[in-house]
């Protein structure tokens, strides 16, 4: 049985298609496409982006998509690079990997409108306490009151002087 990297070029060519046209076409870079066609898988960073580029590349050939990705979990089992799937956490993990995992998580649009309202809550009762509390006549003495019945109202009352000692 031809291998993948054969079946993609037979497939290919017997559709008279060039490698960019396939390029233009599957949006997958002509050097990848290459790779594909030769069996060159060690060019790709991870096995994710082979099968995706296949599975495009055999839907686009009109080839049995799951008889090829079942060929091809065959061929990537018997790579050393990809026979096992790379380790999710390359370093051990640091409080400041945790931190920025849990800030990545807030939802700050949420976040800053219920920060908003407590805002808005104590400023109100900041501004209700003070209107409570202010009394305009607090600084002022206790007065005499003197009658103005003798006065005629052409002239004031003046103030009594204070005695001097």
């Amino acid at each position: 049985m031809p291998t993948v990297a054969e079946q993609l070029r037979q497939a290919r060519e017997a559709r008279s298609l060039t490698v960019q046209q396939v390029a233009d076409v599957t949006k997958i870079r002509t050097d990848h496409l290459r790779a594909l066609e030769e069996g060159n898988f060690d060019m790709f960073s991870a096995p994710v982006y082979i099968r995706g580029f296949v599975r495009t590349y055999s839907t686009l050939l009109k080839l049995d998509v799951r008889q090829t990705m079942a060929a091809l979990e065959a061929e990537l089992a018997q790579t050393a690079k990809f026979s096992e799937p790379p380790p999710l956490v390359k370093h051990p993990r640091s409080v400041l990997d945790f931190l920025m995992l849990q800030l990545s998580k807030v939802d700050w649009r949420s976040w800053l409108l219920g920060l908003g309202a407590v805002v808005s809550v104590v400023v109100l009762f900041s501004a209700w306490l003070a209107w409570k509390r202010y009394d305009p006549l607090k600084g002022l003495k206790p007065a005499i009151y003197q009658s103005t019945q003798n006065v005629s109202g052409d002239t004031l009352p003046l103030p009594t002087p204070a005695p001097r000692h």
